[in-house]
């Protein structure tokens, strides 16, 4: 029996607009992000080589007046072969794009193979890790997330409700920089589902994110991305979402390629509906790629 517990869109709306906002007045209470910057100031700049991690969001945002188009693919298990090509007879994909209003706030829309979701999120960047006259230890960020399922409705001819198709996803991302090449995020995410599949689990999922950077060359960095779930939210057979994979970077492209047991290139997928373990070889191939255009 899938069981329906939702709130309302207007209020998770509401909720987001209000924090955003709140946020946005607590930079400038306390001037966290100022243009006249004290002399002798210096922000921190690159902790991450694009706004993805692997899976998740990085710290990173896009300049403003600035489109970043994405694509990212995640093909089926390793595990399965020369048969299936080492799973590259199978994929999903979300093809979207991050778009700058300003250099720290961004919204994105994006679709998906996946359950056929649409999804957009808003980001807003309140804090920024800096060096000297007024120093910083962290860059912190905001985002509020909210997906549409858009699968045809499995039993049509009951009453089914437009807000089942619904989930949201808010995070609070905290990041350094500890050097030049090496830089580490955590991310405390609650994800909400309008829908679960029976009353033993939790239509609010809280859990951490973390994530790590290490520069290898000039252009080549290594990522490491771990969803913690804390237990008794999710089914027996969920798994907590681990991927690795390397930055790229190729004039105005970054490449990411990676390995991971997630299938879902959205937060709700990776974080709660993941299934493969690393230790059975559930792992698939996937990559990113994004292009910046400058309007």
């Amino acid at each position: 029996m899938r069981i329906n517990r939702h709130i309302s869109l207007s209020k998770i709306l509401t909720i987001t607009f209000i924090t955003i906002f709140c946020g946005f007045a607590f930079s400038q209470e306390l001037n966290l992000i100022d243009d006249n910057e004290p002399e002798g100031r210096t922000f921190t700049i690159a902790t991450f080589k694009t706004n993805r991690i692997v899976n998740g969001h990085s710290i990173e945002t896009v300049a403003k007046n600035e489109f970043d188009f994405k694509i990212s693919h995640r093909f089926g298990l390793l595990h399965n072969g020369f048969y299936d090509l080492f799973g590259l007879d199978q994929a999903s994909m979300r093809m979207g794009g991050d778009f700058g209003i300003t250099d720290n706030l961004n919204i994105g829309l994006g679709r998906s193979t996946v359950e056929k979701t649409y999804d957009g999120f808003v980001k807003y960047k309140f804090l920024k890790q800096s060096d000297g006259s007024k120093s910083n230890p962290l860059t912190a960020v905001i985002i509020s997330h909210i997906g549409i399922n858009t699968l045809k409705w499995v039993q049509p001819e009951r009453k089914n409700l437009f807000s089942s198709r619904l989930h949201y996803t808010h995070q609070l991302l905290l990041a350094r920089k500890f050097s030049k090449n090496f830089s580490a995020q955590i991310a405390p995410t609650l994800t909400h589902l309008n829908i679960v599949e029976n009353s033993n689990l939790s239509n609010d999922v809280i859990s951490v994110g973390i994530g790590a950077r290490q520069k290898l060359f000039t252009r080549v960095s290594v990522n490491l991305e771990y969803y913690y779930v804390f237990p008794n939210q999710l089914e027996a057979n969920s798994i907590n979402s681990l991927s690795m994979g390397f930055d790229i970077e190729t004039g105005g492209h970054v490449f990411q390629l990676f390995f991971t047991n997630s299938y879902a290139p959205f937060e709700k997928g990776f974080i709660t509906d993941t299934k493969g373990k690393w230790t059975d070889g559930d792992v698939r191939f996937g990559f990113n790629i994004a292009r910046i255009f400058d309007f």
